[in-house]
């Protein structure tokens, strides 16, 4: 099988486990009935039941933990607190070498018998919300109802979860395994923790990364990448009765925006883009000295992004254009598209053993889990081409991005004991 016929040896149990990562790969039609049942067996072995086990009955306090680390506030670019404190608690839990990288990521290991292959679980310590924003979380019965108790603090408690379970019960890997948390994954933070992570922290040390965001059971293996643009018009302003005749800004800005809006994207692969904030001028009565956008464009496809994003500054170009021919040549404006995100687009293969992976100790415990597309940290390594995927950690959601954002715990074990089976697996050579 090559190097990607991961290793079988060493009992029934690892023996299992090695065909769950090559024979699925190798066998992508008939293989995923002997996939699922290598993946029972996989459940079988006594070390790994007593792991599963013990994070069904440890829930409660891993909801405790979910809630602890929501009630800490983390905004955009301001994770710091969120930060410590989940290093603490790594530390808590027996990891090593903990510890906060220049970016803010927090990291803390659990050396396996060789420090390769190499294995990342992380989620993201970041939120959408803004500094002030009350993040006290409030039970309903199971449900939780906060800003950011799914997105993404149930990915953190699901990577705590996993690698307190892996240190308490002493379950030995082949491979070193490093857990992290991640700053800048939302809005406007651009990825910046994870691409420091394979830019400097890690680079060239990471054989697979599994991402765990949000809630369910699903598999994200396509990574959609997006371009993000402030784009800012400028001139010399004046009063709009005495100074009429002077190019304005904001028409300059409408124009672009009706250019954009005209736009035809291919369906698939699914193309999108959006204007999402818009602003500037300083009355009623005066023509604005400044008018500025925020266009968020994205595709699954690299080639498609780059082709929105070529005819999107086309469309900016020629709005100035227009609204510098259409007044007096005093004081004509400029504009400057700055790049404010850009996050690649990448995937991997579904027949790939990561992603079979997956899917098999998602049947060994009665999952339904689908494949699909998203914009997650994951993003960065398929780029790289590192074999890397993003998996729900269990439970449900309601209100993502939301003040009303809620999280229901029914079952939601299940996604911890996935996690867990999923990077045992990965650990594997």
């Amino acid at each position: 099988m090559g190097r990607a016929g991961w290793r079988q040896g060493r009992g029934r149990g690892v023996a299992a486990l090695g065909l769950v990562l090559g024979v699925a790969a190798t066998l992508p039609a008939a293989g995923q009935q002997r996939a699922d049942h290598l993946g029972r067996e996989l459940t079988g072995r006594p070390d790994v039941t007593a792991a599963l086990d013990a994070l069904r009955v440890d829930e409660p306090r891993l909801i405790e933990d979910q809630i602890a680390i929501c009630e800490i506030p983390a905004p955009p670019f301001k994770e710091q607190a969120r930060a410590e404190r989940y290093r603490d608690l790594f530390r808590e839990i027996g990891l090593v070498n903990v510890r906060i990288d220049r970016e803010g990521n927090v990291l803390g290991e659990r050396p396996g018998r060789a420090p390769r292959p190499h294995v990342v679980v992380s989620a993201h310590l970041d939120t959408v919300f803004t500094e002030g924003t009350d993040v006290r979380v409030k039970r309903d019965g199971s449900v939780l109802r906060g800003p950011g108790i799914a997105d993404d603090c149930r990915g953190l408690a699901v990577v705590l979860g996993v690698a307190r379970a892996i240190v308490r019960l002493d379950l030995e890997t082949p491979g070193t395994i490093t857990f992290v948390g991640t700053v800048g994954e939302e809005g406007l933070g651009d990825l910046r923790g994870v691409k420091h992570l394979f830019a400097e922290e890690l680079k060239g040390r990471v054989d697979r990364f599994v991402s765990v965001d949000g809630t369910g059971h699903g598999i994200t293996h396509v990574g959609v990448g997006s371009r993000r643009y402030r784009v800012t018009f400028t001139g010399p302003g004046g009063h709009s009765f005495g100074a009429f005749g002077l190019a304005n800004p904001v028409h300059a800005l409408g124009r672009a925006i009706a250019r954009v809006a005209d736009f035809d994207v291919p369906t698939q692969p699914k193309t999108t883009f959006n204007v999402g904030r818009v602003g500037g001028g300083t009355s009623v009565n005066a023509i604005a000295y400044d008018a500025w956008m925020e266009v968020d464009m994205r595709s699954a496809d690299a080639a498609a992004l780059k082709a929105l994003d070529a005819r999107f500054l086309d469309a900016v170009d020629a709005a100035l254009a227009d609204e510098n021919a259409r007044w007096d040549s005093r004081g004509r404006l400029s504009v400057d598209p700055a790049v404010v995100g850009d996050r690649p687009a990448g995937s991997t293969p579904a027949t790939s053993p990561i992603v079979r992976a997956a899917l098999a100790v998602s049947q060994a415990l009665g999952l339904q889990a689908g494949l699909g597309e998203g914009s997650t940290d994951a993003n960065a390594p398929m780029a790289l081409g590192i074999p890397a995927i993003t998996i729900g950690g269990g439970g449900s959601a309601t209100g993502v991005h939301s003040l009303a954002e809620a999280f229901e715990t029914t079952n939601s074990w299940l996604g911890t004991q996935r996690a867990l089976l999923v990077t045992l697996a990965l650990a594997e050579p």
